[in-house]
């Protein structure tokens, strides 16, 4: 016989705040993500060309890596209160598989130097990260619903 499988934390969902406080924690780490994101995005497709491109990145890549941190965090709880359930929803699966390649777009672009470039390639790729972390945030909304 084979280990039992985790069926997660169940009372973790149940709880009458526990579980909505953890999705308003989640959504305050998308906001610090997805918002940092936006204004280093528009400075590499040119707004305010008087700020310096690398000090703006130390700050808003400090502060989107923390959003993110607390995205993982959070929804990591809250992945352990139904795992089962998520493992087959349709949308978290692909919201996961969203996520990867929102990381590896980040690596490349980070790869290639694309905050020293600030060409057409570094633009694409940041309109395609924008377009990766909207379709993470509506797949995130349509978890509930499939």
């Amino acid at each position: 016989m084979g280990a039992p499988a985790f069926t997660g934390f169940p009372a973790l969902a149940a709880h009458p705040w526990a579980y909505p406080a953890l999705e308003v924690v989640h959504i305050v780490g998308i906001a610090l993500l997805v918002g940092n994101l936006v204004l280093l995005e528009l400075r590499v497709w040119g707004a305010a060309a008087e700020v310096p491109v690398r000090a703006l990145a130390r700050l808003a890549l400090v502060l989107a890596l923390a959003g993110f941190g607390i995205v993982a965090a959070s929804g990591l709880a809250m992945f352990s209160a139904q795992p089962a359930d998520l493992l087959t929803n349709r949308a978290f699966v692909i919201k996961m598989g969203l996520v990867m390649l929102a990381g590896l777009n980040a690596a490349l672009f980070h790869a290639r130097d694309g905050l020293g470039k600030l060409d057409r390639v570094a633009r694409v790729q940041t309109a395609l990260s924008l377009g990766l972390w909207v379709m993470v945030i509506i797949c995130g909304r349509w978890i509930a619903y499939r």
